[in-house]
């Protein structure tokens, strides 16, 4: 990485989440004349909080150094230029500007005269252009005033560079003589589940927009040379950090960079060196716009809460949750004394209150997840920094009917190797054939269904990558496996020699399908494949604090335990989390990735030198297995004290839900589970769309899926409002919701409601819900009847409302109900529309659909192993295995090269939509922990390498 400077640290301008604070604005490290890492040691409050782990920037350098290797750099440039519809390039040429001005203005001729002259494309690496001015004409053009930056530190500001990663300049279509310059970046940006998130390629694309209006101002670029409308962003592809060009219009992007720079030169204007002399005051007169939930990037996040914590306004405690401005008022009455509340949501009535006497409030939700129950395989693992889908260790423990068993604990001293991602799917795939065997002898016609339960969302995310990853893998491995078989030489959609991958054994591929399956289910809301015990606590109680830390397991853990053992501070257990070594996901802390980090290095330095002890990685079976004394032991006994952290904080989440009596709704949704996962086995067993990743399904597919995910939501909705008192209270008082209303009682005998509500009127039929917060389904009256296309639920009261004569109350009615509810005057109720669940006439049942099963291509329960093969006009569609479809797609490929349609023959490449994850024989791979550990810039935070 290039050396920092302080227009690398304030080119953050528009990119930054950061940017709508004026206290961050305001430290502008052109504007103060120093980093915001040392602005914030300065006045007291060094920054920890957005450290970036050694391993984390290991990778950002790892994938740095491959973007700049030859082989990929003339694979961006050709794509980049192929996607903008420019001619084919008669020559790629790389050249390097080593953030130097003068450099990137002699490289920049250069390869125009070569672009102009011959057709030749150039990818410059590291180039250093003027600091965009702020303009009001986007036509105009200015270097930035130097009335704008005070004198000393800051006159830096008026000479200061942006610095681009990396330039495409090619000639342009016409015969002008002119070129482009399409700037461009590289990201070390993650693949989540097959993609990369949307709001980090937009920060990237900002980043870009804003090095492309600083080359638009610059009087440096050669007569001829414009500024493309579009840029390229390089982010991995694969797990191996080889490098794809996205290339994506700049318009809007430049737009919000001219309005970010026109704000910024505001600041500067505002400020004059005499306010920032005293750094402690000037931070202290700006005003911060603070939010728990994304200011823990910033470096002055620190100094902004304990300004908060220390306030003499009992309101800032407000402000210090993250709860939202519109609802601030509120809520005073409650941090004030006065306790008068107004129209806020339920669930924040009650983070606020928990705050305030640090005690946690129950939702009134019983239990409906089905962790601890035979069929569930509890898993925690540590994710490495250093590797996109490189794993340290897993810890695996599967419940029986016998109860739990003893957890089984991996290390892996190769995280990053492909090796370590089929073991962490063998592993889990053996623990679910195990759970699906025993469910099948408990009931062979309908065995139950089995489930994973994880922390929380990020651990589930990875290992989804991963049964992604190796998907694409082994769908490729197909392929490749018919080209030998028909006498053609194996090779990947750019017409590169492929290496074939080993088929995925058995309990691999079960592991991989059933995660895919997940994958699939997280469009729908009521399946539970996965099971994350912070989301399932999180139904029970609401913690104080902001309600960003309850993110974290073991902070929702120790919140949930105060109702037998006490109150908390809550202050004082936030710090205690964040200052804790370890994490419950598989997400480690900085010091703890750094520790590893640093141990696993050595473990390869140990395996390059034979001289030294230890077992280094060159045998995967002895994967953790170091010897006494040796980095490797190092290596094994750091993994597996943050694996024990992890299973303790687990196993405390499982007591505390262990306490939480059952609801009746618990059978229904382990009956919805059991419904879709019957699919999936037949999947599974036939080889049929069970490798089919969510983000590569047929457009088909997924709009077949609209009607599903209705179904789906609205049955989610019906039971959250029957079981959970809370979120029926939200409901019934969301201006938005037609449905669910609060009612009260005004008189027993005749029973009469005041109804708030102008949607459910006389006439209308009613179902009650809850009383005084207590949910009436739950009631031991009532009955549960599973039938094949509803839930039907007797015992509840339903009835139909009436007008009552002489009332001077709009809103009031007389209620009829089959079975009535003992009440007494002036009880809460949340009533229902019945029109809402059944169009049934009685009054005696309530029925609630079951959703839709996602069964669209998949085999119907009449398909077996042989039905495609006998019959493949009809089958085609349902039970056609994986090693047909991808047979038949080999031949069309080949077909296609030998047209010449495919890479590296046409112009401009096509691009491979299935984007699978095996790289060609002998391109060069990323490995973070071969290299010497560097330790991060003083200047660059998470949120800026992110």
């Amino acid at each position: 990485m290039a050396e920092n400077s302080l227009a690398a640290a304030a080119s953050d301008v528009a990119a930054s989440a950061h940017v709508a604070c004026a206290r961050f604005r305001g430290t502008d490290p052109l504007l103060v004349g120093r980093t915001r890492r040392q602005l914030a040691a300065e006045i007291g409050y060094p920054d920890d909080s957005g450290r970036i782990p050694a391993a984390r920037w290991m990778r950002a350098v790892t994938f740095e150094h491959l973007v700049r290797t030859d082989r990929f750099a003339s694979e961006l440039a050709t794509t980049t230029v192929g996607r903008l519809g420019l001619n084919r390039p008669t020559d790629i040429v790389t050249a390097d500007a080593h953030g130097d001005a003068d450099k990137t203005s002699g490289l920049l001729a250069d390869a125009h005269a070569r672009a102009v002259s011959d057709g030749s494309v150039t990818l410059l690496h590291s180039l250093a252009l003027p600091f965009a001015a702020p303009v009001e004409n986007p036509e105009d053009s200015a270097a930035l005033p130097d009335s704008a930056a005070p004198p000393e530190n800051r006159a830096a500001a008026a000479e200061s560079d942006v610095e681009s990663d990396l330039a495409v300049i090619a000639p342009e279509l016409d015969a002008d003589g002119g070129s482009w310059l399409i700037l461009g970046a590289a990201k070390d940006y993650e693949r989540v589940r097959s993609r990369i998130e949307d709001a980090r390629l937009l920060k990237g694309f900002l980043r870009v927009a804003l090095a492309a209006e600083s080359a638009r101002s610059a009087s440096s670029l050669p007569t001829g040379m414009s500024v493309h409308s579009h840029g390229v962003l390089a982010v991995p592809r694969n797990a191996f950090l080889q490098p794809e060009a996205l290339v994506e219009a700049l318009d809007d992007h430049r737009a919000e960079v001219r309005m970010r720079l026109a704000e910024r030169q505001r600041e500067f204007e505002r400020s004059s060196p005499e306010e920032t002399a005293n750094l402690a005051d000037y931070v202290a007169h700006l005003r911060a716009t603070f939010d728990p939930a994304s200011c823990t990037t910033c470096t002055l996040f620190s100094y902004c809460r304990d300004e908060l914590r220390t306030s003499d306004d009992p309101t800032d405690l407000l402000v210090e949750l993250g709860i939202p401005p519109d609802t601030r008022p509120q809520l005073v009455g409650l941090v004030d004394g006065t306790n008068e509340i107004g129209d806020a949501p339920a669930s924040v009535v009650a983070n606020v209150s928990a705050t305030l006497d640090g005690v946690a409030r129950r939702t009134g939700q019983r239990r409906v997840d089905q962790a601890g129950r035979p069929g569930t395989i509890d898993l925690v693992l540590a994710k490495s920094d250093s590797a996109v889908l490189g794993i340290h260790g897993i810890a695996l423990r599967r419940v029986t009917t016998h109860g739990p068993e003893p957890w089984r604990t991996t290390v892996f001293d190769d995280p990053q190797s492909a090796w370590t991602r089929r073991e962490v799917m063998h592993l889990l795939g053996r623990e679910l054939s195990e759970a699906m065997a025993e469910q099948r002898r408990l009931d062979e016609e309908n065995p139950g269904p089995v489930h994973l339960v994880v922390p929380d969302q990020p651990t589930a995310d990875v290992l989804v990558s991963i049964a992604d990853n190796l998907a694409g893998i082994e769908l490729s491995g197909l392929r490749w496996r018919r080209d030998e078989l028909m006498g053609r030489t194996p090779l990947t959609f750019d017409g590169e020699p492929a290496e074939i991958p080993h088929s995925l054994p058995e309990t691999a591929r079960t592991a991989v399908s059933f995660l895919l399956e997940e994958d699939r289910a997280r469009a729908l809301t009521l399946r539970s494949p996965i099971i994350e015990l912070r989301e399932s606590l999180a139904r029970h109680v609401v913690a104080g604090g902001p309600p960003v830390a309850s993110h974290r397991l073991d902070y929702l853990v120790r919140w949930t335990e105060t109702a037998t053992e006490g109150a908390v501070k809550p202050r004082e257990l936030e710090d205690e989390i964040e200052a804790a070594p370890h994490t419950p996901g598989a997400r480690l802390t900085s010091g703890s990735s750094d520790a590893i980090h640093e141990a696993l290095t050595r473990v390869d330095a140990e395996r390059a030198d034979p001289g030294q002890p230890g077992s280094g990685r060159s045998d995967p079976e002895q994967s953790g297995t170091g010897r006494p004394g040796s980095a490797a032991s190092e290596y094994t006994a750091l993994v597996t004290e943050e694996l024990d952290y992890k299973r303790g904080i687990l196993d405390r989440a499982l007591a505390v839900l262990h306490t939480v009596p059952d609801s009746r709704l618990r059978r229904v949704h382990r009956e919805i589970e059991a419904d879709a996962q019957a699919v999936w086995r037949r999947r599974l067993s036939l080889r049929a769309s069970d490798l089919v990743r969510f983000g590569r399904t047929h457009r088909f597919w997924r709009n077949a899926l609209v009607d599903v995910i209705e179904s789906d939501g609205k049955c989610r909705s019906q039971l959250l409002a029957l079981s959970n008192p809370q979120v029926a209270e939200e409901l019934a008082t969301d201006v938005g919701t037609r449905e669910v209303a609060v009612a009260t009682v005004v008189s027993v005998r005749p029973l009469v409601l005041d109804v708030a509500s102008r949607r459910i009127r006389a006439g209308s039929r009613i179902v009650l819900l809850h009383v005084n917060g207590e949910s009436c389904v739950e009631r031991p009256e009532v009955e549960l009847t599973v039938q094949k296309s509803n839930f039907k639920f007797a015992g509840l009261s339903i009835g139909p409302l009436s007008d009552v004569a002489d009332s001077e109350t709009q809103r009031r009615f007389g209620w009829e109900p089959e079975n009535v509810p003992g009440l007494a005057v002036g009880d809460r109720l949340l009533v229902a529309d019945f029109a809402w669940f059944s169009t049934n006439k009685g009054n005696a049942f309530l029925s609630v659909a079951r959703p839709r099963v996602d069964n669209l291509a998949a085999p119907e329960p009449t398909c077996e192993a042989g039905s495609y093969v006998e019959d493949p006009e009809t089958h085609e569609r349902c039970c056609r295995p994986h090693e047909d479809v991808e047979a038949e797609w080999s031949d069309q490929l080949a077909e296609r090269r030998a047209r010449g349609e495919l890479n590296p023959e046409v112009w401009p490449p096509i691009v491979d939509s299935d984007a699978f994850e095996v790289a060609p024989s002998g391109a060069p791979v990323g490995d973070a922990t071969t290299r010497p550990v560097m330790v991060p810039p003083d200047g660059v935070t998470l949120d800026e390498l992110e």
